[in-house]
């Protein structure tokens, strides 16, 4: 029996794109406007989208470029993340774009996230401290402490005090908090009058208990068009990109289970190996490895050490996950071959996919497998045993803790 991995409540996403950024001067929506080739809606859509927690993006869209934007989104994102996407008319306020997004959100969604359109750069590791602040503590916010000297002034512009701002905190989003308390909040508003600035202004006014989680000092909101330039600066500092390539074989042999990327595959015949002997989860282990310069996985989990006797080696790519996102790399894309004789594997290779996606946290169209045979030849035609070969690309994510 393989290890499950453990899942978040549904959680759904709801950005509110429905104003035209007036300050922006760019003669459409600020959310349309290009950030190093791509729109910023897009590249805020696929900073959610690309997550597999994420099972819904609501999107609240400016009634006069409704149909502009659903366009561009087609054009940028992939068709399985443009499934995910749900698209609505935004209102005159954030509130009412809000509630319009939450309002078209699955039902089964329990974790709603609110973010803005205009910030692109949310990275990965702020959006799951959301989820799980929400899921602990009921609401929370992503924000990060105030480091400069703060001034009070009069009308005049004279300082009249200097504030303390060792309790001072930045507001930023994801804004995140459990469907029913949000929902409140947002009732409550709506029959007292009340108009907040953000969510949790809304949640607080309804004396529900809001939470601050880390953020990102490059979490950044584009509102002008220097700060374009500010976040094209950051992209290019976070774009280094290492590749790796993993091989493994393993004899086939007689009283052995044929696990194959995690899949339990009916033969008369296993891989033979100290663990589980998955070639398929051993050759991009071992892809990681080598893009991360860490060595091979031999190293981490040697054979001479009876702790991996017949261990998951979906386990095992799970902890090599684990280091490279304590590195500051995750998972791009990842290519597969596995040649093998037999038995025939196309039926099991979406199988394979889901597993493998799940471990290394991406969505199941970033890793690729592919089988082959060679035709009779050599150890693999023969029947002898199975190879597979990986090809990864790891994207930093430095900056993006």
């Amino acid at each position: 029996m393989h290890t499950q991995f453990s899942t978040y409540p549904p959680v759904g996403v709801v950005l509110p794109a429905g104003g035209i950024g007036s300050r922006f001067g760019q003669g459409q929506p600020k959310q349309f406007c290009a950030l190093a080739g791509v729109p910023i809606l897009a590249r805020t859509c696929q900073a959610f989208l690309e997550l597999p927690e994420v099972s819904s993006l609501a999107l609240a869209l400016p009634r006069d470029h409704y149909q502009a934007g659903i366009d561009l989104l087609q054009e940028y994102l992939s068709p399985p993340a443009f499934v995910r996407l749900l698209c609505v008319v935004g209102g005159a306020t954030r509130q009412e774009s809000v509630q319009a997004g939450v309002t078209v959100l699955p039902p089964e969604v329990e974790i709603v996230l609110v973010h803005d359109a205009a910030r692109p750069l949310v990275d990965r590791q702020t959006i799951l401290r959301c989820v799980q602040g929400a899921f602990a503590h009921g609401a929370v916010i992503a924000a990060v402490p105030v480091k400069d000297t703060l001034k009070e002034v009069d009308h005049s512009a004279e300082i009249t005090r200097t504030i303390d701002r060792s309790r001072l905190w930045q507001a930023q989003t994801p804004q995140a908090a459990r469907r029913a308390l949000l929902q409140q909040a947002f009732d409550q508003a709506a029959e007292q009058g009340f108009v907040g600035t953000d969510e949790a202004s809304l949640l607080e006014a309804a004396r529900i208990p809001v939470h601050v989680v880390e953020g990102s000092e490059r979490n950044l909101k584009v509102t002008r068009p220097e700060d374009l330039q500010v976040a094209e600066a950051l992209i290019r500092d976070r774009e280094e990109m290492k590749i790796g390539h993993g091989y493994d074989a393993h004899r086939l042999v007689s009283g052995r289970q044929l696990i194959l990327g995690g899949v339990d595959i009916p033969h008369e015949l296993g891989l033979d190996g100290h663990s589980d002997a998955d070639v398929v989860a051993h050759a991009l282990t071992d892809a990681i490895l080598g893009a991360l310069g860490l060595g091979d996985i031999g190293r981490h989990f040697p054979d001479s050490d009876p702790q991996f006797k017949g261990a998951d080696s979906l386990v095992l790519l799970a902890h090599v996950q684990q280091l490279a996102q304590e590195k500051g790399y995750q998972l791009g894309n990842g290519d597969i071959t596995i040649v093998c004789q037999r038995p025939k594997l196309a039926p099991y290779l979406a199988a394979m996919q889901e597993n493998l996606a799940r471990v290394c946290k991406v969505q199941p169209e970033a890793i690729n497998i592919k089988a082959t045979t060679t035709e009779k030849m050599g150890y693999t035609g023969r029947g002898e045993g199975i190879a597979t070969y990986a090809v990864v690309l790891m994207r930093s994510e430095h900056g993006r803790q």
